[in-house]
Order: structure tokens, then sequence, then C-alpha cells
């Protein structure tokens, strides 16, 4: 039983079931929305557009408008279609593996966390795509009967396995995420004052009416998906650290690479959320459902898991020192520690393993614009996590002579730019026409917060 003396209130405020519905879903039935939406949707729409000129001249001239050369053959691409889908992975980690510990507090910030996976893994998928070099033969990755000789893929490529999960996970994300937001469709579709509203919503809402049998049918549907995504999470992390692992390279053939990627991916992905709640709490007044004790139990996780990256970041380097082997040994302390790539190294150190740190300190985790930025800093520093792993690893294998530096072209930092345009377009669509809060699941958990046994007031607008 959810103790709320002694864990705090999931809803502040003493709220009614019509209450709840109403005040989560005013930015929605507000006519016009706010001014700063319009800003910053301007300013997306600039970073996003920026992006696809950046599209163009690689699609017209070619992938040599990027950095890559003979021995850097990935570069930001892969990095940032590696951040992008650790980023993708909260949405599933709170939907899922929180609901399994029973932990209510996850109702307030999962449809954020579900919209958020989605925008992300379609920034992710993006970045393969282009580099394939010919993206309008997309298409010849899938393994189907064909005229080409056949030509079938390579069923022992990491590549394809990547192409499979990914997909996968993609279908079964905004599965997951659709049907969860059936029963707040047919809330406003039941509230909305406006006929286009009440249709549109009402088609979205597949005719809810909220029976017992539509429930039991929904919550059955939700632990259908919920187990498939589960399996998911952990799969396509450890597929994509696979296409590293089964190489020779020093800094990548390791076995440490599985867990340390799924581990990594939740890290980058509950950061993003705080992010994203702490900027749905300041600029839409969700303080009463998105409350202190919220963000609290998220940065209490990032404790736990900034352990677990540092543990693997000192264990990486014990192991190239333990090993004897001398170009492991080179790559890490005379190319990564103390060499060319230094300063990413140290920032990526210092920004996963130190200082989410801080979040022991209940001063800290109170402060809403530290805990904001230190979600930030966290991502910056799983950025820079697998910049390291990508581009230190090629540019000093075994050749000496094959030896070379990189870094990225104007068209590979705009490529960026646009797809963090896409993802903040995505979820501002995301705060004006999709309740930020699963209203129904809220509901479900109101009564813990309540004396009386649980009984709530009614509006008659539930």
């Amino acid at each position: 039983m959810y103790n709320s003396k002694v864990r705090g209130k999931l809803i502040e405020g003493d709220k009614s079931l019509g209450q709840i519905s109403q005040e989560i879903l005013a930015p929605i039935h507000r006519k016009k929305p706010p001014l700063w939406w319009y800003a910053a949707l301007l300013v997306s729409l600039s970073m996003f557009g920026f992006g696809l000129y950046a599209k163009y001249v690689t699609i017209s001239t070619g992938i040599g408008t990027w950095g890559v050369n003979n021995s850097i053959a990935w570069g930001w691409a892969i990095i940032n279609f590696v951040w992008w889908i650790g980023i993708g992975h909260a949405g599933t980690a709170f939907s899922i593996f929180l609901l399994i510990l029973r932990q209510k507090w996850r109702t307030a910030i999962n449809r954020a966390a579900e919209a958020m996976t989605v925008v992300a893994v379609f920034c992710a998928s993006l970045f393969p795509l282009l580099h394939m070099g010919r993206p309008w033969l997309f298409f010849w990755i899938f393994p189907y009967p064909n005229t080409r000789g056949p030509l079938w893929v390579n069923f022992n490529s990491p590549l394809f396995w990547d192409f499979v999960a990914i997909s996968a996970y993609l279908l079964i994300s905004a599965s997951f995420w659709y049907f969860g937001m059936v029963p707040d469709f047919a809330t406003i579709r039941d509230t909305a004052k406006s006929k286009v509203k009440k249709a549109v919503y009402g088609f979205f809402s597949f005719g809810w009416t909220g029976s017992s049998k539509e429930w039991l049918r929904f919550e059955g549907l939700s632990f259908v998906l919920g187990g498939i995504a589960a399996v998911l999470v952990v799969s396509v992390h450890s597929i994509v650290s696979t296409d590293f692992a089964v190489s020779v390279k020093p800094g990548w053939h390791t076995t440490i690479f599985p867990p340390y990627f799924v581990v990594g991916a939740i890290f980058s992905g509950f950061a993003m959320v705080l992010t994203l709640v702490i900027t749905m709490r300041g600029l839409y007044k969700m303080n009463d459902f998105i409350t202190d004790s919220h963000v609290d139990a998220v940065c209490r996780i990032l404790i736990f898991i900034s352990l677990i990256m540092g543990t693997a970041y000192v264990t990486e380097v014990f192991m190239a020192w333990y090993s004897a082997n001398d170009y492991e040994f080179s790559l890490f302390f005379r190319t990564r520690l103390f060499g060319e790539y230094a300063f990413q190294f140290w920032a990526m150190f210092i920004a996963n393993a130190v200082i989410p740190q801080l979040f022991w300190f209940k001063a800290v985790r109170r402060r809403m614009w530290v805990v904001f930025i230190i979600s930030i800093i966290i991502n910056i520093g799983m950025w820079f996590e697998r910049f390291n792993i990508v581009v230190t690893s090629l540019s000093r294998d075994y050749l000496p002579s094959a030896w070379a530096s990189y870094s990225p072209t104007w068209v590979e930092i705009a490529f960026f730019t646009g797809t963090i345009g896409m993802f903040i377009t995505g979820v501002l669509l995301f705060f004006r026409y999709i309740p930020m809060i699963a209203i129904s699941e809220l509901k479900s958990v109101a009564k813990f917060d309540k004396p009386n046994n649980g009984q709530l007031k009614s509006t008659g607008h539930e």
C-alpha cells in the first residue's frame, strides 16, 4: 500500500476527479496557446529547416560533405543515433519497469516519457537512413523476395539486427503510447465544446465508452504490449552495443558493452524525462500533479544509475591496464585519459559519474532549477560517452599508418541541430494537442491521497 504520509502525496490540493480532468485538459481546451509556445515553435521549426537543408546537401552531393574518412567512417551519424536511441528508452522504462515495481508515482510522468520515446526514436532513425549514402534504396534492407538476384540481406550482420530491433521498438512504443491515450481522448471528446474537436478526438478514441468490458480489454492489451516492450528495452541497446562488441577494435571488443549500453540508455532517458517534466511544471503550472516527491524519486534513481556508470568507466580503464594489452593500454591512457581526446573523456566522466552525486543532498533535489541544469549536463555527458566510444577507437586502431583525427563539418552539425528541432517540435505539439499526464491513470491512484477510505468527491465532469 502506498503511504502518502511517508513518501509524499501523489496529488496536491485535495482535488476531485472532475478537477483533475479540467486542469490537465486546460491547455488543450484553450483557444490559443500562449505566446511562448509560438516563439518556441518558430525556433524549433527553424532548427528543423536547417537540418532539412543539411539532408538535402547530403543527398544531392554525397556523404563526402561529412567529416568522415577512411578510418572514421561513422562519426556523428552513429554517435547521435545511439544518443537518441538512449533517450528513447525512458518511456518504456517508466511505463513498464516502474509498473512492475508498483511505483504509483509514475502515473504523473509516464505519458510525457512515452511521447518523448516515440519522437526520439524517429530522430534516431534518420541517421542510419542518411548514412546509407543512397537513402532512396532504403527498402533493400527489408528481407523480402526480390528480383535482384535474388539479393538477400546479410542475416548475420549486427546492422540488420539493429534495423529489426529498432523497427519493432518503434512500433511497440508507438502502439503502447497511443492505446494508453484512448480513455483520455474520450474524455476530451466528452468535454470539448468545438464540434471539430469532438469529431477528431472521437475518431481517435475508437468510440470508447468506459464500460467494464472495455477496461478489461484495455488493461489486458496494456500488459501484452508492456511485456513485449520490456524485452525490447533490453534487446535494442544490447543489439546496438553488439555492433561494436563483435569487432576487434581496441576499446570495442568487450563483453561489458551490452549491460553498459542498456544502463547508459536508461540513464540518459531518465535525465531527459527530468528536463521535460520540470519544463511542464514551470510552463503549465502542473505542480499539484508533478510534485517535488516525483522529481525527488527520479533523482534518487539517477544517483543509483550514476554509480553503475562510474563503475563501468573505471572497469574499462582497469581492464585496459590489467590485460597488459599494448593496444588497449595505449587507447585508454594515451588517447582517452591523457591524450588527444582527454577533454571528451573527462567531460563524460565528470558529467555522468560525479555531478549526479549531488542528488544525495535533499537541498539539491528540492531546487528545480538545479535539477534541470544537472539533467541537461547528464545528457551532454552521455553524448560525450558515445563520442568517446565511436571516434577514439576508430581513430587509433592496430595500424598506426591509418590513424586519423576527426572533426564534424557544418553539414553534420546542421543535421544534428535539425533533429533537436524535430524533437522540440514534437514535444510542443504534444503539449498542445495531447494530455501531458495520463488522466485515467492519475485518477486510479488519487484514492491513495484521500482520507475516509479513499472516497473521492465528484463534480460531474469525470
